[in-house]
């Protein structure tokens, strides 16, 4: 082989693509046996491109499931792709159903005093955050294919809702429109996640990375703590402004309206809290302790308001709120006027930033119980059901970490816990609202306070410091922007840094030497082993990237830039003159038309020094495009090899089969 032969084999030639072999030999002396590089199956364009959008769009093959099956099972299986309460459903029982029970009301305790709160977080009415803790959990439980997920209204898109609808839109001069535009935020939040599912394109929320996530929710749940210093502290005037320089200032300059009643049950409640909150993180079976904590505080701090009612109105209350069902809002939705435009882009924000946080949470617990959470169909229940929740008074809801880890806590079983759950919340929409007349605001502040703490985590902002220095750099801009810019803008800088640094791996991408590894056939990286020894007269190459236009020339000059460092290394210490430059292509996954001209341009480069270009292990896609493209006739004979070694080997034993040194 040494002596002639292109090593390229048609997959459609009837040895159906078995990798030829040949033997490079040397005065009669087999030296070693060497493998064809062989083309794919060839395929027509169709074929290809519906590979290429199974891969994309459906790579868990959704309709595997189907073949082979009857029309009846097919209709059953439809069902129970479409609705999973059918694929548990049928075989429900009681034992389950005591267990959903004791999980649904445990999180229904939970759920109402933070359902307020977290409306208030919004700047919209407190009933609106009940209506949103009854209607989607009640689709959700259908729809949804997590068995712990509890959903309900959560701290991040609540703060995110009203920063964003705030800044053109007062809640208190002109509450009416606020309300439009929150549900109408909803809706699109809704049919935005809900698109995003039908049409697959999950993978487009994987642009918030895991490290802007965790500088934003850092940032989020510090604005959202220093916000709460107006119901703690119990100021009137208080600024509408997220930022933190804004937020403290206005903390400091209405020091005259500091109340010292409300101060002092705030910090009680808040010890209480907290305490009750730590004693269940150590101690995970007492998780009843942290969840029936924020109602019971609720209760108390009624009753102590309403004893003292007479002596004092040093401490604000929430007041009236009305009993009933969730109002139907559809005519509410506004879907023309100046204010548009704003709702789309909160409601595409929020709709984001809840997909995010209910589909990682819905993994988490589905991973601790080996079970699989389908994330196109939550895409799909989370969006149908914000979008039904905008018809029904409700804004924007998802699944809250707090809310399920007490629900696996509590030993849910099925999605049946979120409909007891939004039956607890029925029975207090229709007959307990009056009871909470005598709730304090400061109450509300501390249960806000208490679930927003568990959101910074600087032990998962420590391991990206010690593990990837860019993404912590990722997470800070982000926890930064939002502090000190505002919300959706520090999270546009995160998501803006994060695509910096896909495009420094495209269009930067990574390339080493390799050297051998003494008495074996394996090639490694120079720099990572120091027992790998370079090759006289050659100079092997990795590149770890696909080849795109965008990348194209900075490897062609990154790799002669390469060879000009090692003819220098090789005359500076008298080396073996430099012939052949291997480029071994195992990980480029992908070339196109601009790589082809790069690869072909960088051969003619080569071939005026003197220097042979040899290519190595091309994967099929990259291989076929290199066959028509015609660069592999350019390269000549010997320019194509299965692996490195077979190329050292096979060029060694020609060039002293020629007499070459």
């Amino acid at each position: 082989m040494g002596h002639g032969t292109n090593r390229v084999e048609d997959m459609s030639s009837p040895n159906n693509g078995t990798a030829a072999t040949a033997t490079a030999t040397a005065g009669g002396e087999t030296i070693v046996e060497i493998h064809s590089v062989c083309l794919p199956p060839k395929k027509t364009a169709f074929q290809k491109l519906k590979k290429r959008v199974a891969d994309v769009f459906f790579p868990d093959d959704p309709l595997q499931r189907f073949r082979n099956q009857t029309w009846r099972n097919r209709v059953i299986l439809g069902l129970q792709s479409l609705f999973p309460i059918f694929t548990w459903g049928s075989h429900y029982d009681l034992k389950l159903f005591r267990s959903d029970v004791v999980s649904g009301l445990t999180i229904a305790s939970l759920a109402i005093p933070q359902g307020i709160s977290y409306a208030k977080l919004a700047n919209l009415p407190p009933i609106v955050g009940l209506y949103s803790s009854f209607v989607p959990p009640l689709i959700y439980a259908v729809l949804g294919s997590s068995k712990h997920l509890a959903v309900g209204p959560v701290s991040i898109a609540s703060l995110v809702m009203g920063s964003m609808l705030s800044e053109s839109v007062s809640p208190t001069q002109d509450p009416i429109l606020y309300l439009q535009l929150a549900f109408t935020s909803t809706f699109f939040a809704g049919l935005f996640q809900a698109s995003l599912g039908l049409l697959r394109l999950g993978f487009l929320i994987d642009f918030l990375s895991k490290a802007t996530l965790v500088g934003f929710t850092a940032g989020a749940a510090v604005i959202v703590s220093l916000q709460q210093l107006k119901g703690l502290l119990g100021i009137v005037h208080f600024t509408g402004k997220m930022q933190f320089i804004p937020v403290m200032s206005s903390v400091f300059n209405h020091r005259s309206e500091w109340s010292w009643e409300t101060i002092v049950m705030g910090m009680c409640f808040l010890s209480i809290l907290l305490t009750t909150r730590h004693i269940s993180m150590r101690k995970p079976k007492l998780f009843w302790i942290s969840a029936a904590a924020p109602l019971a505080s609720v209760i108390i701090s009624t009753l102590v308001v309403f004893l003292i009612r007479s002596k004092t109105h040093a401490i604000s209350y929430i007041g009236h709120l009305p009993k009933g069902l969730n109002p139907p809002s559809s005519n509410m939705l506004y879907f023309s006027g100046a204010h548009l435009a704003l709702a789309i882009k909160t409601g595409i924000i929020t709709g984001i930033l809840s997909l995010t946080e209910g589909i990682a949470v819905g993994r988490t617990f589905a991973s601790l119980k080996n079970y699989q959470v389908n994330g196109n169909k939550e895409m799909m229940a989370i969006g149908f059901m914000n979008m039904a929740g905008s018809c029904t008074s409700c804004y924007v809801t998802t699944g809250s970490f707090s809310r399920s880890a007490v629900n696996y806590n509590a030993g849910a079983k099925t999605a049946v816990s979120n409909i007891v759950m939004a039956s607890a919340v029925l029975v207090t929409l229709l007959f307990l609202m009056p009871l909470f007349y005598y709730t304090p605001n400061v109450i509300l502040a501390v249960i806000i306070l208490t679930a927003v703490i568990g959101l910074i985590d600087y032990q998962a902002a420590y391991k990206l410091w010690k593990v990837d220095k860019f993404d912590f750099f990722t997470c800070m801009c982000s926890f930064f922007g939002v502090l000190l810019v505002s919300v959706p803008l520090g999270l546009a800088i995160a998501v803006g840094v994060s695509v910096i640094k896909i495009l420094l791996h495209v269009t930067r991408p990574n390339t080493s030497e390799f050297g051998n590894i003494p008495g074996t056939q394996i090639y490694q990286s120079l720099g990572r082993y120091r027992e790998a020894s370079r090759i006289p007269g050659f100079l092997i190459l990795a590149v770890e990237s696909p080849i795109y236009f965008a990348n194209s020339t900075y490897l062609q000059e990154r790799i002669l830039r390469w060879t000009r460092e090692e003819e220098t290394r090789i005359k500076e210490f008298n080396a073996t003159t430099l012939k052949c430059i291997i480029l071994d292509m195992t990980a480029v996954s992908a070339i196109d038309t601009s790589g082809l001209e790069a690869v072909f341009e960088l051969r003619r480069r080569l071939e005026k020094q003197s220097l042979q270009l040899v290519l190595v292990n091309p994967v099929g896609t990259v291989m076929e495009k290199l066959h028509k493209s015609k660069i592999i006739e350019s390269l000549g004979l010997s320019g194509l090899y299965l692996t490195v070694g077979e190329a050292v080997a096979d060029l060694s034993s020609t060039w002293k089969a020629n007499g070459q040194p």
